[in-house]
């Protein structure tokens, strides 16, 4: 049976879909079309059914796809293994939230890039969960950080870390509100304040109101920005309240310049996750980026 064959078909197996297949494995439509009825006539049964949105693996297509890319991927770790010894430094492409990859993810990475020429070369990415999941998927990214868990077999997820979110404002705003109300559970006693947040529709303060207060924030965002950094700089500067992760905020917090207006008994959590492309850590670039963000990620929970 060819490889070729079979590598196509565990790609269109991963991707659910001959178009997204086709941009992975740099070839047209048509010819992973080609491809897979080649191999159903070879086979003679059918591999996937076609439906109006991507493909369905068949259960001899299941069957064949648990048998065959095991395999596949031990080929590719041995090949992309050789390449690695004699080619020049290899790039990873990071993409996440751009203040996780810039306080946490780049630092981790920066040092294990410059390890004794054993390391690769950097390119990094913004985006929102759905953009980064989408560009892993289509193959514009090696490694991706993300707040949400992918769907289907196409990438893999695994457990980061955890980020503690914090009810932050700068300190006159403390000055304003009832502690003893809010120490009650009582949100009414923030209504009055602005809000600072990285979307018109309030994220995280929304997660952070339905969690600690189990009720919908009532004010609405006086500065909108998309970017946790420049969230926490404008609300240093006094411009409202924000919910920001502890991380990021906790140097302002031991300075003074902002001070938390409530510490629930159990704190907000935040998982992100490290998604990759199914079998690409066969790429030994790719899994030690992996395996040293997991290791990385201890010291920051």
């Amino acid at each position: 049976m060819d490889l070729a064959l079979l590598r196509t078909f565990v790609t269109v197996h991963r991707a659910g879909s001959f178009t997204r297949a086709a941009a992975l494995l740099g070839l047209s439509q048509p010819a992973v079309t080609s491809q897979i009825r080649t191999l159903e006539r070879q086979l003679g049964r059918p591999l996937f059914l076609r439906q109006a949105r991507g493909v369905t693996p068949t259960s001899i297509g299941d069957e064949l796809a648990h048998k065959a890319a095991p395999h596949l991927d031990a080929l590719v770790e041995i090949a992309e293994t050789g390449l690695d010894d004699e080619s020049a430094v290899r790039t990873l492409h990071l993409a996440g939230p751009p203040e996780f990859i810039a306080e946490r993810a780049l630092p981790a990475l920066a040092e294990l890039s410059g390890d004794d020429g054993q390391g690769f070369g950097l390119r990094a990415s913004f985006g929102n969960a759905e953009e980064v999941l989408e560009g892993l998927a289509a193959g514009h990214h090696d490694l991706a950080i993300s707040t949400a868990r992918p769907r289907g077999a196409l990438l893999t997820a695994t457990p980061l870390c955890d980020e503690e979110h914090v009810l932050v404002a700068a300190p006159q705003w403390d000055e304003r509100i009832d502690a003893g109300e809010v120490c009650r559970k009582r949100a009414s006693a923030l209504e009055n304040l602005p809000v600072v947040e990285v979307h018109e529709s309030l994220p995280l303060v929304s997660r952070y109101w339905a969690s600690v207060f189990d009720s919908r924030p009532a004010a609405s965002g006086i500065v909108i920005v998309p970017d946790l950094r420049a969230v926490l700089a404008c609300t240093v500067a006094g411009a409202g309240l924000a919910v920001l992760p502890r991380y990021l905020c906790a140097a302002a917090l031991e300075r003074g310049d902002v001070v938390t207006l409530y510490e629930p008994a159990v704190p907000p959590l935040r998982t992100y996750v490290l998604v990759v492309r199914t079998g690409t850590l066969a790429m030994p670039h790719v899994a030690r980026a992996h395996d040293w963000l997991l290791g990385a990620a201890g010291d920051w929970c």
